[in-house]
């Protein structure tokens, strides 16, 4: 049987999508890194300038600010780190903040896996009729 891309394209079958999950398994390190290690906001910072500078009106600038703040680009191995690092309130506010996902059970609790876990659901329901 062919496999098809999303296009209808035909795909090799050493291009094909795979049915396997791997899931990353990550050591921390025993060292704590410098916050400012965690994330690079230099296009951030360079955004909000010019949107500071700019002559449009207040409300813009509040929307485009906010806006800005999703060009910060974090480190999840070093934001690892951290946390393995950090005390006990910390580590929970930043699975809160889904800067880590300890709990696969918490984090469909706290609806960060949702859709992961709807096409899982999906996944399974296809291979049963099959």
């Amino acid at each position: 049987m062919k496999q098809t891309d999303l296009f209808g394209e035909e795909v090799k079958a050493d291009e094909g999508y795979t049915t396997k999950i791997e899931i990353p398994i990550y050591e921390p390190k025993n060292k704590k890194p410098y916050v400012l290690e965690l994330l690079d906001d230099s296009k951030t910072k360079r955004l909000i300038n010019e949107i500071e500078n700019a002559e449009i009106c207040d409300e813009d600038k509040k929307f485009l600010i906010e806006a800005a703040r999703r060009h910060t680009v974090f480190n999840y191995a070093k934001i690892a780190d951290y946390y393995a690092n950090s005390p006990k309130e910390v580590q929970e506010l930043m699975e809160r903040s889904a800067l880590v996902i300890i709990d696969f059970e918490k984090a469909i609790q706290l609806g960060y896996v949702k859709l992961s876990q709807d096409v899982f659901n999906a996944y399974l329901s296809d291979k049963d009729e099959k």
